[in-house]
């Protein structure tokens, strides 16, 4: 998966360390191993090795067997962490604040988007790749201890606080549903209304669940949930739960 991404970004090291062919062969073998964590974070094993991997080409007891060892055993608590922090709170908050300048259908939050993102990225993947480099073998234990345990369970948190603002705010499901007295034609049951009134935007609430419950629980990919999703409001329109809001 992204093992032969690896071997790339070591390939440069590896040909500064080594000064034979044979000896950049023998070094390269040991990134042909699978590899695959949050790409993002991911950054900082490739630093930490990059180190090792000096480490190893001057001479000190370092040897290809604890290289691979450490990216094995780095892929699992980085992929957790980058992807509490990475998908679960930075990629919602910035959609969050792009939707908000994208009202009235302005491009500015694409752009906002767009380019926060890259520059983000860019900039922290750099970072954390070179204090990767710094810290070396320091860095497994801040990673795999129970300082790694911490964090995940703080991003994680926060993650989940974003999640829920941005589809408070952003989410709205409501529906048309009425029951109308026959004979005067005015309505005296009006289900939208009676669900705030219980639980204000309940409606929005039950979806949200719902979809939660179907990728947490059942396991259902996000591309089936959104079109079930489809299927649902189609159906709803047709029956007249729903109002597409459409003019012709």
């Amino acid at each position: 998966m992204q093992t032969f991404g690896y071997l790339c970004a070591m390939l440069p090291i590896i040909e500064e360390l080594y000064e034979t062919k044979e000896e950049q062969k023998e070094a390269l073998k040991t990134y042909t191993a699978f590899f695959n964590t949050e790409p993002q974070l991911g950054t900082v094993i490739v630093g930490v090795t990059a180190g090792l991997e000096e480490a190893k080409a001057n001479g000190e007891n370092v040897d290809a067997e604890t290289i691979n060892g450490l990216r094995a055993g780095l892929m699992g608590p980085v992929a957790g962490i980058g992807d509490s922090l990475v998908v679960g709170v930075l990629i919602p908050l910035l959609l969050g604040i792009g939707l908000g300048l994208s009202t009235g259908g302005s491009p500015l939050g694409a752009v906002f988007y767009a380019l926060v993102w890259n520059v983000i990225v860019t900039v922290g993947m750099r970072m954390l790749y070179f204090k990767g480099y710094e810290f070396g073998g320091k860095a497994v234990e801040f990673l795999t201890g129970e300082k790694s345990m911490a964090l995940r369970e703080s991003v994680m948190m926060l993650g989940s606080m974003v999640i829920g603002a941005v589809a408070a705010t952003w989410v709205n499901v409501t529906t048309v549903f009425e029951m109308v007295n026959p004979q005067t034609g005015e309505a005296y049951l009006n289900l939208n209304d009676q669900i705030n009134a219980v639980l204000p935007k309940g409606l929005t609430a039950i979806f949200v669940l719902l979809c939660w419950y179907l990728i947490a629980k059942k396991k259902m990919s996000p591309l089936k949930v959104m079109l079930l999703l489809v299927v649902i409001a189609f159906v709803g329109v047709l029956i007249g739960f729903f109002d597409p809001q459409l003019q012709y």
